[in-house]
């Protein structure tokens, strides 16, 4: 007959130590939570963060501090965030660009987004826009394509960063359109912004939410929207499609992410209290002002879109032999 006090002992172990990450989850938030922007300040990514943060802190009753680390497009931030404890007092805002598309750009990526990172939900998705410094001579994409084909050098065209979606709607364009175009990746969209508000690169491409507010200021000329649907808020100007470019949509996306190891009870408590702030009518009045599709997407349907958009971008990158600069 086998002892009864080892079993017991190593049955009481073992419920221990299954109860662990409820006993946190229960615990939790016991202290102020991180939200990791991978962008620097006043970008559209950084935006997002500061409106739906504080809305999420009011409602998990600790503080959730915005930390900005740029670099690298998004990739430093995000391979920080990465590799936090996973304990849920770290989040980061992953969007397009180091989520799905930079695993294809860059050979030597320091992270797995599919393996060290777990999808929390989705926040919104917003177009792109294809902005000009209002003293370029050019009021359309077509007069833009023609002003390209007349230079003698390539045309400059600032993103905020090497592997966003801003940096492949860049490099669509000039395929599609046959102009000759150089890329100036900035990093985030506020310093692009700034160049081209004062006449040092001519284009950008950039989040709606960021470049709005300067266009309606009447500090950047918009020439198309880069979304299938033309936006409420710009009704009057055409997507590339209807510009003459039929077949191009680029669009970009934001949600929330966690270390992978973060326990379950933990993810599935942030995702309710996030789909509870995009709720909030106020909330959803910033967002839409910003020009963005709220999505609300939780855990399981924001971690099958990120499959799709890598498959997506992937193909694109390697077809047109995109490269990180």
């Amino acid at each position: 007959m086998k002892p009864i006090a080892p079993i017991l002992t190593v049955a009481l172990l073992a419920s221990a130590t299954a109860s662990l990450p409820a006993r946190a989850a229960d615990a939790w938030p016991a202290r102020p939570i991180k939200w990791v922007v991978p962008y620097p300040p006043g970008g559209s990514t950084d935006m997002l963060a500061r409106i739906v943060g504080q809305k999420l802190g009011e409602r998990l009753g600790q503080p959730v501090v915005v930390e900005n680390k740029a670099g690298a497009g998004g990739n430093v931030g995000t391979d920080y965030a990465a590799k936090q404890p996973a304990d849920g007092y770290t989040i980061v805002m992953g969007n397009i660009g180091p989520i799905a598309i930079n695993p294809s750009l860059y050979p030597d990526l320091p992270y797995n987004p599919l393996k060290d990172l777990a999808p929390v939900t989705m926040l919104m998705a917003v177009p792109n826009l294809l902005v000009v410094n209002p003293a370029l001579p050019v009021h359309s994409v077509r007069d833009l394509i023609d002003y390209g084909k007349r230079q003698a050098a390539p045309l400059g065209y600032a993103t905020p960063g090497a592997g966003t979606s801003l940096h492949l709607a860049g490099e669509l364009f000039a395929a599609t359109a046959g102009v000759k175009m150089t890329h100036i990746p900035y990093k985030g969209s506020a310093p692009g912004l700034n160049d081209t508000m004062a006449g040092h690169v001519p284009v950008m491409f950039d989040n709606m939410p960021s470049a709005l507010p300067l266009v309606k200021a009447g500090k950047l000329r918009v020439l198309a929207i880069t979304s299938a649907q033309r936006s409420a808020q710009l009704p009057d100007v055409p997507t590339m499609a209807e510009a003459g470019l039929r077949g191009y949509e680029i669009a970009g996306w934001f949600g929330v992410l966690v270390p992978a190891a973060t326990p379950k009870p933990i993810i599935a408590r942030l995702d309710t209290e996030l789909e509870a702030v995009l709720k909030m009518p106020d909330v959803r009045k910033k967002l839409d002002e910003m020009g963005g599709i709220v999505s609300g997407a939780g855990p399981q349907p924001f971690g099958r879109y990120i499959e799709a958009e890598s498959r997506k971008w992937g193909t694109l990158v390697r077809s047109a032999s995109i490269a990180a600069q």
